[in-house]
């Protein structure tokens, strides 16, 4: 049975009116456990901000990594996305992609830095996605350098678009990014075709290896769902957020 203690979570939801998008965006804020506003936190920024706390149950996570297994204390934000515009905000072949990555830099940050007291320095702020997801918070990154240098990918689809624009980097010495993905995921049928992410994965490992990266890659049995994505959440978050 789950520990009753991981299950008194702090959530609250937050509105902001995107002047890029056009529209309303919800997003949903969790506090962690001794939550004081005298203190600053790292926070994790998600993409699919509903399905992260929804089927990734990442407020349990962080309660129980928080904790008892020696996580700094940390506050998440997740980001909700309309699923019909899905693809068009998160892939760079995407007629909303500008706005919504300008968006997520411009007023998103700073709308939640100057609510939460959260810290400001590219080490402390992580993005996080699965999919497309973790496909546009290395965009992000790559965006915006000043503001993110650290990213959780599960599953990431890094489709040809998005590695030509990773190619076309440089040095990518500042960056450091957790990735994994699921054997099982060798014929994946996305809206946009079929493909293989164990390979797509592979190759952008490369090429961010290649550029200086720090990269930490893991490949194990799973399919691109979150009932694989959801156990590999705890390590993904330790992997920034454990205290020395």
């Amino acid at each position: 049975m789950t520990d009753s203690r991981y299950l008194k979570r702090t959530i609250v939801k937050e509105e902001i009116e995107s002047r890029y998008l056009g529209e309303k965006r919800t997003l949903r804020i969790y506090l962690p456990p001794g939550y004081n506003e005298l203190l600053s936190y790292p926070v994790v920024y998600c993409q699919d901000g509903e399905e992260f706390f929804n089927f990734g149950r990442i407020a349990t996570t962080a309660n129980r990594i928080i904790l008892d297994e020696g996580a700094e204390p940390f506050i998440i934000v997740g980001v909700q996305v309309d699923v019909s515009v899905r693809t068009q905000e998160y892939a760079p072949f995407g007629d909303r992609f500008k706005a919504y990555t300008s968006c997520f830099a411009e007023e998103i940050i700073p709308y939640v830095e100057e609510k939460y007291p959260v810290r400001r320095s590219p080490q402390e702020r992580i993005l996080a996605g699965d999919s497309l997801g973790g496909s546009v918070s290395l965009h992000l990154a790559l965006l915006y350098p000043d503001l993110f240098t650290r990213v959780i990918s599960m599953s990431g689809a890094y489709y040809s678009a998005s590695q030509e624009i990773y190619a076309a980097a440089e040095d990518l010495s500042w960056l450091s990014i957790w990735m994994i993905v699921g054997l099982q995921e060798t014929a994946f049928e996305a809206d946009t075709g079929t493909y293989n992410f164990v390979q797509l994965n592979r190759d952008t490992r490369d090429l961010l290896e290649k550029r200086g990266a720090l990269v930490s890659y893991q490949e194990k049995d799973g399919h691109h769902q979150w009932g694989f994505w959801q156990n590999e959440l705890p390590e993904a978050l330790l992997y920034f957020l454990q205290e020395n």
